[in-house]
């Protein structure tokens, strides 16, 4: 088998993401409904459909962690997407066939187990073969292709949900098994880079020490860190996370209490900022490129925050439409690149999965807290004052950033440099 080129390997990475996604954007979509079939409480339908993303704290980090610490013939990754991946895919299928809500609710309760497992694992394999350089790049096709799950299930949700529900079902399924296939065919990442340096550094140690690194190894290291950068750069992720979510989950209130709208345009407020987050990912890695990633992270958010302080000067829907497409645009800077800044800073590459699931899993719960926080502070300014709120969340995230920026000086060159 020949190697595989960085574009080849980036879009694999894509491939599989779209594939992961597909399955989560539309479990999020459509299991609701399912649910509202056995229960009519509105709080345990929300506490059943949060589930997954209380297990992903606890599964994300542990099972990168473990996937750094494996070694096989066919390297790291691939033996967990290999067996994994599928049993999700299989598990997702199943969701419509459960008869009852006891059954339901197991089988959702697997694929949020299962589905979390090897979400760091897929989300890795990237930055295992990608320089530290270039990641940004990769970072965006993978981000674009996540955001394009939501075309998907929209396509879905419209041409099959209403008269073939499991039909709708199978599709996200086939496509992972479709993406696992391609992988396990085409990709092994015992010729990543990564995992090449990761057997040099194993060979390193002492005969007698166990090798790979420990789950309670890697999250000391962040936290005793001397110069914090790794941990205020976590810190930046749930604060940005937060804020990010907020003008998500709080538009449809907002459009409605603030600018008049009705449900359904209020509603689409959000859509031009989806889509001009897309295509805004790639210019925003080759800005990062360009001016350091802490910059273009910085940039940003202030362009985001500039937008959300844009719709409330002018609470109009055109202008707010237009302010939120501009903080879509500014969105991207931040999202590209934290993720890539994150493995950048791990002090091996032995530890780059546990790195993925400690942002994602950082981000899942600034998505919790978020709306919650920025609610509370609604409570207290009123809805018209929603979006200044937020850039207040993301201008304590920006302050974050730009900490580590000054801590990055004291930084060996070579490390500053991909920062």
């Amino acid at each position: 088998m020949t190697s595989v080129s960085p574009r080849g390997i980036t879009f694999y990475c894509a491939l599989a993401v779209f594939a992961q996604e597909s399955m989560w954007s539309f479990y999020d979509t459509q299991v609701p409904p399912l649910l509202r079939e056995h229960v009519g409480s509105a709080a345990i339908v929300g506490l059943l459909m949060g589930m997954d993303n209380l297990l992903g704290v606890f599964v994300q980090p542990w099972m990168g962690n473990r996937s750094d610490n494996t070694r096989t013939r066919w390297g790291r990754r691939m033996p967990y997407i290999a067996v994994v991946m599928p049993a999700s895919a299989l598990l997702f299928l199943l969701i419509p066939l459960a008869w009852s809500f006891a059954s339901l609710v197991v089988v959702m309760f697997l694929f949020a187990l299962v589905g979390n497992s090897f979400k760091p694992v897929v989300e890795s394999l990237m930055p295992d073969f990608i320089e530290p350089e270039r990641r940004s790049r990769g970072n965006a096709a993978v981000k674009t292709a996540s955001g394009l799950t939501t075309v998907t299930t929209a396509v879905l949700s419209v041409l099959l949900v209403d008269d073939h529900p499991t039909l709708a079902f199978a599709v996200p399924s086939a496509i992972a098994f479709l993406a696992v296939a391609v992988l396990v065919w085409r990709v092994r990442d015992n010729r990543s880079r990564a995992y090449r340096t990761a057997l040099v550094e194993d060979a390193a140690d002492r005969p007698d020490a166990p090798k790979g690194v420990p789950m309670r190894a890697v999250v000391g290291g962040i936290l005793r860190d001397h110069d914090r950068s790794r941990l205020l750069l976590l810190a930046s992720v749930l604060l940005f996370g937060g804020a990010y979510a907020a003008s998500r989950a709080l538009m449809t209130p907002y459009g409605m209490e603030t600018l008049g709208l009705s449900r359904g345009d209020a509603g689409g407020l959000a859509l031009p900022a989806g889509v001009a987050f897309l295509v805004a990912a790639y210019p925003a890695a080759l800005l990062a490129e360009r001016l350091g990633r802490l910059r273009t992270m910085a940039l940003g958010m202030a362009v985001f925050a500039g937008g959300m302080l844009v719709a409330t000067a002018v609470p109009t829907a055109a202008a707010t439409t237009v302010a939120l497409a501009l903080a879509g645009v500014g969105a991207s800077g931040f999202i590209i690149n934290a993720a890539v800044v994150l493995w950048n800073l791990a002090p091996s590459v032995r530890v780059i999965g546990t790195y993925t699931g400690l942002y994602t899993v950082t981000w899942q719960l600034g998505g919790l807290v978020g709306p919650t926080v920025v609610g509370g502070m609604v409570d207290v300014t009123g809805w018209r004052f929603l979006l200044l709120d937020i850039a207040v969340l993301t201008a304590l995230a920006a302050i974050a950033v730009l900490r580590i920026r000054v801590l990055a000086r004291r930084l060996p060159v070579g490390v500053g440099k991909v920062l």
